[in-house]
């Protein structure tokens, strides 16, 4: 049965698909780097005092987290790797005591507008605001 389709003429039907490689999200970020914005919530940002190689380990064992997350067969190698994501999240200082030492608060989940960053929110053009919110 044909639908009508047709592959253009210089499609390779014989190679398997390629993996496109994951676009990077340009969310915006605070003016003091302490968050970025996405799906209109303030995020908290890596450490930036990490060296490379902590990062990086950290990184890892989050990815490491995620996959068994997937894969994960019954509750407790469930909740085991969800509890090695926060440990690797609270490595990496997205999570737990913030790394600032200025006295500011967490603001972590909070929408930009109603947060200490809602000067900076709104002087942004529409295009960053739309990439922070794209609801």
């Amino acid at each position: 049965m044909s639908t009508g389709l047709q592959w253009p003429e210089n499609f390779d039907t014989t190679s398997p698909p390629k993996k496109a490689p994951m676009p990077r999200k340009d969310y915006p970020e605070t003016p003091d780097g302490r968050y970025f914005v996405s799906k209109g919530r303030l995020w908290r940002k890596t450490d930036p005092s990490l060296d490379d190689s902590e990062r990086r380990a950290a990184v890892k064992a989050l990815m490491q987290a995620r996959r068994d997350v997937g894969r994960a067969e019954t509750e407790a190698q469930e909740r085991d790797a969800r509890d090695r994501m926060d440990a690797a999240k609270k490595r990496l200082g997205e999570r737990g005591p913030v790394w600032w030492d200025d006295g500011a608060p967490d603001e972590t989940r909070k929408a930009p507008w109603n947060s200490s960053y809602a000067e900076w929110w709104d002087g942004l053009d529409d295009d960053a605001r739309a990439r922070g919110n794209p609801d």
